[in-house]
């Protein structure tokens, strides 16, 4: 049984509470536009995580909602992990390394630049940058979350919102 990662970055969030904590930032109305859309992409897709892990930030939150909708996903299974939240690439790899192996595919929702900088160690991509709400599917061809690494995964695709539709379509 192969292993899939799909990483999502968290839709687009709302700057304009002036002194409002990161970890606090709700999601615009692009935001909450790109959410369930991307998630019906991923639907269309055939993505079925077995597993969503994601940061407890009110935005990933948000996010990880959304997206378990539009798959089916039972929200109230959906696991928030503090250490997902400023993650370093090395945290990440952990919990990806802690996955339990009767899960095939499992989806971390989360931050840039961490995520962006994983996907590349992973697939040897140049990404760049994920950009908001955006999607880099990784396909391992392991049987154990534990020995994935660098430059073990293949990117099945790598999607994102203008991809769909352009910037005025979220009035």
């Amino acid at each position: 049984m192969a292993k899939n990662i799909i990483l999502v970055r968290h839709a687009k969030s709302d700057w304009s509470v002036f002194g409002q904590k990161d970890f606090d930032r709700t999601l615009n109305q692009r935001g909450l536009f790109d959410a369930p859309r991307m998630g019906m992409e991923l639907l269309k897709r055939e993505v079925n995580p077995q597993l969503i892990i994601a940061s407890p930030a009110s935005r990933t939150k948000a996010t990880s909602v959304f997206l378990a909708e539009q798959l089916k996903y039972n929200t109230d299974n959906i696991e928030f992990h503090e250490e997902l939240y400023e993650a370093s690439s090395r945290n990440v790899l952990s919990i990806i390394n802690g996955i339990s192996n009767s899960v095939e595919t499992a989806m971390l929702v989360g931050h840039n630049p961490t995520f962006t900088h994983i996907a590349e160690y992973f697939t040897k991509k140049d990404i760049g940058n994920i950009p908001t709400c955006g999607v880099v599917s990784i396909h391992f061809d392991v049987d154990d979350w534990a020995v994935i690494s660098g430059q073990t995964g293949e990117m099945k695709f790598f999607i994102y919102p203008k991809m769909f539709w352009s910037v005025e379509d979220d009035t």
